[in-house]
């Protein structure tokens, strides 16, 4: 089969084309910007990449169009495969129908923590020898690759409630239809799509009706959402994860995020030292010893494999350091995002100062939907940059809280100069974003390296 992606260059899509490749097929691809890094990984699996959505591309006639969620009506080429009458899907479609069709899908949803999750469960179930076939939103540099079709019955994806194309508006997951799903937690988010987070519980709860009853509905039991969700029906077995101590049946830490003992309970079943940060990635462990605990992976097995699991690419990611500064890169870019990942950082350096870097870049933050709550993202930050795009709001207004202790530009070069002037030796700056952030960690790093030392 001869697929052409339209949007292959985002990480969804290109994981699809990696894995189509893998299968067999023959996979051709545009987006509006094809760039490094995804554009080299697709051409180093051969397949040939094209710029733009121009109509000339219907001569490649394949067997199928795969059209990404961002491709939108007027775009040449969408326009001539509707008028010619040529077969077209969805990325999700297409994926439930070649790949995840007769496989045991694990499934991980929520607004927070889904790559990371996804990431820990897929390494555990390798690490049990079970070669599961993953996607996920990101690298998990236990394997280096973003996605791949695997060998065994397994496959973990992570479950994204954003929407599936422009001719589907349902969520993503609801195709995926997984024996197990996690549900990690849930927020309001995604705000040019759903009006209010009723909307986007009702996709939950689509996909809960999708999980068989013999299936395993992993939920975090802290989560006032999720427990809406689940009041709405359930017909699946339900273990819950983040529960007290005394409530028996779910599963509980004991300790230090860093070197915690796993419960169910009050039973002990393995403990889990490792490098990562944080309570949320302590969460994240439980979940994903659950979901693996449904196919066969026993949790102190999983508390073992977790020892060695290295995180994803763009979580904390120490990028470089100079003259006793530290540049980190994170993915985070919902408030709550922030706020977690800045007191993962804290925990770590205790006193030591932060200065927190990010981008309101999400299609939720453009909208300024959430800008209220950004002096609260940053609480435990000791100085705030925020670059300055074309929002429509103000980040100097929303900001205005923090005082002197934040600083806004509207250029990447001029947060830098900034950044630059306030750092010291012994600080560490966590710049945040969703995108590329105009290349601002290997900037920082090069301007560090260049003033005057003292």
């Amino acid at each position: 089969m001869h697929l052409h992606i339209l949007g292959i260059c985002g990480t969804f899509m290109g994981g699809i084309a990696a894995i189509a490749r893998e299968a067999g097929h023959r996979v051709t691809g545009c987006d509006a910007n094809v760039y490094p890094p995804m554009s080299d990984q697709l051409r180093g699996l051969g397949i040939e990449l094209i710029e733009g959505f121009g109509d000339e591309q219907m001569a490649l006639a394949p067997d199928v169009f795969v059209i990404g969620n961002m491709v939108k009506r007027g775009m040449p080429l969408l326009e001539a495969i509707l008028d010619s009458g040529a077969r077209y899907t969805s990325g999700p479609q297409w994926l439930a129908e070649h790949v995840l069709q007769g496989r045991h899908v694990l499934a991980v949803a929520g607004t927070h923590g889904t790559t990371t999750t996804t990431s820990m469960l897929a390494w555990i179930l390798e690490a049990a020898g079970q070669q599961p076939g993953f996607l996920v939103g990101g690298v998990p540099q236990n394997f280096g690759i973003s996605a791949r079709l695997g060998q065994g019955s397994a496959f973990v994806i992570e479950a994204d409630e954003y929407d599936t194309a422009l001719f589907d508006k349902r969520s993503k997951f609801v195709h995926y239809r997984p024996r197990t799903a996690i549900l990690n937690n849930l927020e309001f988010d995604h705000a040019d799509i759903f009006p209010d987070l009723g909307a986007i519980e009702t996709q939950f709860h689509h996909l809960v009706r999708t999980v068989p009853a013999r299936g395993r509905l992993v939920v975090n039991a802290r989560d006032e959402a999720l427990q809406r969700v689940l009041q709405r029906g359930c017909w699946s077995e339900v273990l819950r994860f983040g529960t007290k101590r005394e409530e028996p049946g779910g599963l509980c830490a004991r300790g230090d995020p860093q070197a915690f003992d796993v419960l169910r309970g009050s039973l002990r079943l393995g403990r889990v030292e490792w490098n990562l940060l944080g309570e949320h990635n302590q969460l994240n462990a439980l979940a994903a010893i659950g979901a693996a605990e449904h196919v066969g992976v026993p949790p102190a097995q999983a508390c073992a494999a977790l020892a060695r699991f290295e995180n994803v690419r763009r979580r904390l990611e120490l990028r470089g350091e100079v003259g006793g500064i530290r540049v980190y890169d994170d993915f985070a870019h919902h408030p709550t995002a922030m706020r977690t990942t800045i007191n993962g950082l804290r925990r770590k350096v205790g006193a030591a100062r932060i200065l927190a870097v990010f981008e309101p870049r999400s299609n939720t933050m453009k909208l300024g939907t959430m800008k209220a709550q950004l002096p609260w993202s940053l609480e435990e930050a000791d100085l705030s940059f925020c670059l300055q795009g074309d929002y429509g709001w103000s980040a100097q207004e929303a900001l205005a809280p923090l005082g002197r202790l934040a600083v806004v530009n509207e250029r990447v070069e001029g947060l830098v100069a900034q950044i630059v002037r306030a750092a010291r030796p012994g600080d560490h700056i966590l710049c945040m974003s969703n995108g590329g952030f105009g290349g601002i960690h290997a900037k920082l790093l090069a301007a560090l390296a260049d003033r005057p030392q003292p």
